[in-house]
């Protein structure tokens, strides 16, 4: 289950202090690591002064919790959450949502971008303005009928049994295939939550012309976490959010976490 070892890429605005807010509950919940790092360009001494003022600042936010604080020299900082994530052997890398974009939604910013394309771990976004409000309601994992949604199921089951929440299976229909053979593909997943680690899911076809449509015919509880896996180009263990995906992640109102192909 991801948060054993959690990395949360920390920058002194409203992004990194949400991801900073998501990543603490997160290993709250999970009693994992956590890692506080901040990224800052090579040949800059001013930045990295910076950066050391930005963790004191994500200290003094965090309180008493438990963590380590990282500066951490690259020319991406997205680059550099990835490599320093290998390096200190974190599950899971946090950001939050790029400057600029609507309260409650994820804006896609370069970091993320980058992570959401590349990362070797399993990435997790958090909506602008967003707070925690404490242990996770329930899990939803976004399912297409392919290998690697399939293998999702499994290990999203078992974060879910691990946690004692509800797990929940959706698939968008939007108006563009069968929908008889998205509920059948979707019952399917649903045995195979339940033969794998005895779960009942629940599921749900979210009805909609596009992506953002679709999520908002469904209902979100407070504290809901929404799974995506890795699209079909990934490469193995890495990260790459299709184009559905994306949409998907845009349109959330919940934080989103994106596991890499072949994830264990």
């Amino acid at each position: 289950m991801i948060g054993a070892h959690v990395i949360v890429g920390y920058s002194d605005d409203q992004g990194g202090r949400d991801a900073l807010a998501l990543a603490a509950a997160i290993t709250g919940v999970t009693g994992g690591e956590l890692t506080v790092a901040t990224v800052y360009p090579p040949g800059s001494p001013g930045l990295a002064v910076e950066a050391q003022a930005n963790l004191a600042h994500a200290a003094e936010n965090l309180g008493p919790a438990p963590a380590d604080y990282l500066t951490f020299e690259s020319r991406g900082t997205g680059r550099g959450l990835s490599v320093l994530a290998g390096r200190i052997r974190a599950d899971l890398i946090v950001v939050g949502s790029a400057t600029g974009g609507q309260p409650g939604r994820i804006a896609i910013g370069s970091a993320s971008d980058h992570l959401l394309h590349r990362s070797s771990e399993a990435v997790m976004l958090a909506p602008a303005q967003y707070a925690p409000p404490g242990a996770p309601a329930r899990l939803t994992l976004a399912y297409v009928h392919r290998p690697q949604c399939d293998a999702a199921v499994e290990r999203v089951a078992q974060a879910a049994l691990r946690l004692g929440v509800p797990l929940r299976l959706i698939t968008l229909d939007l108006r563009t295939e069968d929908q008889g053979r998205l509920r059948d593909d979707l019952a399917l997943a649903v045995r195979l939550a339940w033969e794998t680690t005895g779960i009942e899911a629940e599921s749900e076809v979210a009805e909609g012309h596009d992506a953002a449509a679709a999520l908002a015919d469904v209902e979100w509880l407070p504290g809901e976490l929404l799974v995506c896996a890795a699209g079909e180009d990934a490469q193995p263990h890495r990260v790459f959010l299709g184009e559905l995906a994306m949409k998907v992640l845009r349109a959330s109102s919940c934080p989103v976490a994106v596991l890499p192909r072949g994830f264990s």
